[in-house]
């Protein structure tokens, strides 16, 4: 008979992670409602609690947001051996209750199992565990260990115990970074009891630690009465998955009396049936971390340290091993995750992603060729065939970093050779700045290819001496995600569409850079890390103005420029750049293809250019036109309300009087109105508009034939942006200067009569003022309307 409240934990569980991960709990209602509400604001706990699925609600909001498509929500896969490590924190908790001395037994059981498992499932002999849940945390207690063997006193004396002999702790330089500094911060050392090991310069792996250089530091040290302590070595280096040589070092340490520590992805191979050489050698160390989880896809199970010591009191001392029942229940998911999987479905899973490693191996092979150079670091690689495809991309390649021909680890790289390499080696950084230049091309393929196929799990790395690769390690995600071959196919396919086009681009930028660079107004950005065809800025010709005024209309003109190329149908991609970018107010060039003709792109960027700017001169003068032109027609006004005075007398003046005379002998006043021409700067007649109107509108105008005939660059490409809406005199020349700007060569000739529906704000009120025609007996009432 099974425990009914084990029976109803596992039913709970199983309930509420069908809950989180559905995410159809809530309805629409609800989810309206929570956006108005201030739930995810912090408050005071409610005095009449919630239920289980309230409060279930609660974290999936918190865990997901605002995200409406579950599509957008990638989180790690949960299987049912998933589930089995979620289930061990719950019983957990549950057995912890339980009597002393059930608990010790039930523990100790629990501990001994799992340990016994690991040891025989990594090939570690006569091993114990320490179960943690920082990685770190394992190593800490190892030195504590080792520091509690070599100074007798330091349980009782502290530092004191070590003023006799100074201890050292060896890494080498391809070591996760702050590993050591952390180990000296916890253990209360200076940094000096740090030392870090260079890796090969000469011979071997550039990630393999230096041997015959430690050999001597150690010798060094032991001379100048320093005490040697313990040695970090890596099955499988955080950046490219590179393994030490781990018997030369196991010999090392037992000559100068090391504790030898193992850690790395590489380990989790110890589990298969063929296993390098390079890697059995862990198998001898003194001690070794495992991180499971992220192997076996098992969420929140923790870290485990085997270790070799025959002292139990030093381990205790040095907290590797507890007298707390509950301390031991650490293991308690991890153990319910082995029985789940079993030993088989373990071994399945670590050859799973090792042959996902060797499939995407196989597949770049037959991409590009695979060649020893300063990326391979000299590292073991197979010879490359005559028909590989260097012979048809000639001196563009994918370098492949690996390690051992079965290395569960592939770090790749896009690079650029300008010649055959004379000894094996790469002649990349040939030029100055190639160097950086692909580092951000890698960077880009690598952002692409983590997009476009997210289920393979690639990332970008940082290598010292190689730059910018991207790195495939399914050991640490292939379980998480659920990577299968048909997703390392297609991150092959989207590598495959993607080398053609970052070709072009490298090839393409030189040209970009002579083109540009023939432009008196385009100035070329020299931005190595921009991964695309180029920076470029236009410069305008005005010189006549201060700095800032200058810096305000490149940023104008640049951003005009941009929102135009923008709006253009092409393949390429133009922007404004990274958001934390030193080069401002300029345009950023994206990838290009195979088809691109420089030569017509910076023509187009130049043509843009000069029409922004030649518009932006134009209104920028435009105040002064008008205001100009607003004191002539004042002058022409008051002259023709003299003449209209002198004409028609003083009676006619006067209100009543004005009236009478006016019924007794009317005036035929005669139309003499004036318009506006913002084009030419001056006023003009209405006549030869009303000549025009009577004709049908057969010609235009004679008085305004520079209005009607100058034609702007870029007619068809650029549209004035930031205009507003007004209603203006149909025969105004201001319908003229916008037709100009928006309309193509074809429509320059089209009907006068239609009205623009966009005016520019600035000179909205004073072009409608100049542009009306004044009647007689109106002139005194528009020259009051005009000042």
């Amino acid at each position: 008979m099974m425990d009914p409240t084990l029976a109803e934990m596992g039913n709970h569980l199983s309930d509420a992670m069908k809950i989180l991960e559905s995410g159809k709990l809530e309805t629409e209602q609800g989810q309206e409602g929570r956006k108005m509400s201030w739930k995810e604001i912090p408050g005071p706990l409610q005095g009449d609690g919630q239920d289980v699925v309230s409060i279930l609600q609660l974290v999936q909001n918190l865990m997901h947001g605002d995200d409406e498509e579950q599509g957008h929500r990638r989180m790690q896969f949960v299987g049912e051996q998933g589930h089995m490590a979620l289930l061990g924190h719950s019983l957990a908790a549950y057995i912890s209750v339980l009597e002393r001395e059930r608990l010790r037994k039930l523990t100790t059981r629990i501990l001994s199992d799992t340990t016994l498992w690991l040891c025989r499932l990594f090939r570690y002999e006569n091993g114990s565990a320490y179960f943690h849940e920082d990685d770190r945390e394992g190593l800490l207690k190892v030195c504590r260990l080792v520091m509690n063997t070599h100074y007798e006193d330091f349980t009782t004396e502290g530092f004191t115990a070590l003023s006799s002999k100074h201890p050292v702790i060896y890494q080498s330089a391809a070591c996760r970074p702050g590993l050591g500094q952390h180990l000296c911060s916890q253990l209360g050392l200076p940094l000096s009891c740090l030392c870090v090991v260079p890796c090969n310069t000469m011979f071997g792996s550039l990630h393999q630690m230096d041997v015959a250089l430690l050999d001597k530091l150690v010798k060094d040290d032991r001379d100048s009465g320093k005490l040697p302590l313990l040695l970090i070595a890596n099955a499988g280096t955080p950046g490219a998955g590179h393994t030490d040589k781990l018997s030369r070092l196991k010999e090392l340490c037992v000559q100068y009396n090391m504790w030898l520590h193992v850690e790395g992805v590489n380990l989790a191979t110890l589990v298969l049936g063929q296993v390098s050489s390079t890697v059995t050698a862990a198998t001898k160390c003194d001690s070794m971390t495992l991180t499971p989880g992220p192997w076996l896809g098992l969420p929140a199970v923790p870290a485990v340290t085997l270790y070799r010591h025959e002292d139990p009191a030093l381990s205790l001392a040095a907290g590797l091993t507890s007298s707390q029942p509950v301390e031991k229940l650490r293991a308690l998911p991890l153990w319910l995750s082995l029985q789940y999987l079993g030993h088989d479905g373990i071994v399945e899973r670590i050859k799973h992603a090792s042959q996902l490693s060797q499939q995407l191996l196989e597949h770049l092979k037959t991409l590009a060729s695979i060649k020893t150079s300063d990326v391979v670091s000299h590292s073991r690689v197979p010879p490359i065939s005559g028909g590989s495809l260097r012979d048809v991309l000639g001196s563009l390649i994918l370098s492949i970093v690996e390690d051992e021909l079965n290395s569960p680890v592939v770090v790749f790289r896009f690079s650029h050779e300008n010649s055959a390499p004379s000894s094996g080696g790469s002649v990349e950084g040939s030029y100055a700045g190639e160097r950086d230049i692909l580092d951000a091309f890698n960077r880009w393929l690598g952002d692409q290819l983590a997009e476009q196929v997210p289920l393979s799990g690639v990332d970008v790395v940082e290598l010292e001496d190689e730059g910018t690769c991207v790195r495939f390690s399914p050991l640490m995600t292939a379980a998480a995600l659920g990577t299968q071959e048909n997703d390392v196919a297609a991150l092959v396919e989207k590598l495959a569409e993607m080398i053609p086009l970052l070709c072009c681009t490298l090839r393409l930028r030189q040209d970009f850079r002579d083109e540009v660079l023939q432009q008196a107004s385009l100035s070329y950005i020299e931005d190595l890390n921009w991964p695309g065809l180029g920076v470029v800025r236009f410069e305008p010709r005005t010189t006549d103005l201060d700095e800032d005024k200058r810096q305000d209309r490149v940023e104008k003109i640049n951003s005009d420029l941009l929102k135009k190329l923008m709006e253009l149908d092409t393949d390429l991609n133009f922007s404004g750049g990274p958001e934390f970018s030193e080069e401002k107010n300029c345009i950023f060039i994206g990838i290009a293809t195979e088809d691109l003709d420089v030569a017509e792109l910076v023509e187009t960027i130049m043509s843009l250019g000069r029409d922004i700017e030649e518009s932006g001169k134009l209104f920028e003068n435009m105040t002064e036109v008008v205001r100009k032109g607003i004191q002539e027609a004042e002058l022409q006004l008051q002259k023709a309300n003299e003449e209209k005075l002198m004409e028609e007398g003083v009676l006619r003046q006067i209100p009543l009087v004005s009236s009478v005379l006016n019924w007794f002998s009317p005036v035929q006043a005669s139309v003499k109105g004036r318009t506006f021409n913002l084009a030419e700067g001056c006023l003009d007649s209405t006549e030869p508009v009303y000549s025009i109107k009577a004709q049908m509108r057969k010609e235009d105008s004679p008085d305004s034939p520079k209005a009607n005939t100058r034609r702007f660059p870029g007619q068809k490409l650029f549209r004035r942006p930031g205009a507003g809406s007004d209603s203006i005199s149909e025969t105004s020349s201001v319908s003229q200067l916008e037709e100009s700007f928006r309309e193509t060569l074809h429509s320059q000739a089209a009907d006068e009569a239609e009205v623009p529906q966009e005016r520019p704000a600035h000179i909205l009120e004073e072009t409608a003022i100049a542009d009306q025609r004044v009647p007689e007996g109106q002139e005194a009432e528009s020259v009051e309307t005009i000042r």
